[in-house]
């Protein structure tokens, strides 16, 4: 597994994959050092992380290789779907995947996502509108909807 770390406005994302793509994207509390030679296998994510954070990318093409149950996969797969600058509630993500009384696995497939911001798991807010629980930190959470925002003089939070 290659690793890479590539500083954002919101931290350091540790960036891992290998031949077969991206397996994990995170952000990492400590203070690290960004990586000053980025694997070839990782160039291609940190160009478009890159992108994504200078405003200029809205969607990522790079392979993927998350691991995670069949649910997981499937949740994530639905959660790939949210267009940028959209949202969806967790109630209307578990609809969408068949099964209303699904909502609390859901919640926690989504939160188990191991592709920060790529996988956009930040789109998923409560069915009133709030923000809700977010593993990176609801500032965080905030910051990438209004990042996503569609006007910068209209922003969600």
């Amino acid at each position: 597994m290659r690793k890479a770390q590539l500083k954002t406005p919101l931290g350091i994302a540790l960036i891992e994959g290998d031949s077969r793509g991206i397996s994990r994207i995170s952000i990492v509390e400590e203070n690290k050092e960004t990586s000053t030679e980025i694997p070839e296998e990782l160039k291609t994510c940190v160009r478009q992380l890159s992108e994504y954070f200078q405003g200029e990318r809205q969607q990522f093409d790079f392979q993927l290789n998350p691991q995670g149950t069949e649910f997981q996969q499937k949740v994530w797969q639905a959660l790939q779907e949210i267009p940028y600058g959209k949202t969806t509630s967790y109630l209307e993500l578990s609809k969408k995947l068949g099964d209303v009384k699904a909502v609390r696995a859901v919640a926690a497939a989504n939160g188990k996502n191991p592709l920060w911001i790529v996988t956009p798991c930040h789109r998923v807010i409560g069915s009133d509108g709030s923000l809700t629980g977010y593993a990176g930190g609801l500032w965080r959470k905030k910051w990438l909807l209004n990042h996503e925002s569609p006007s910068p003089q209209h922003k969600l939070f």
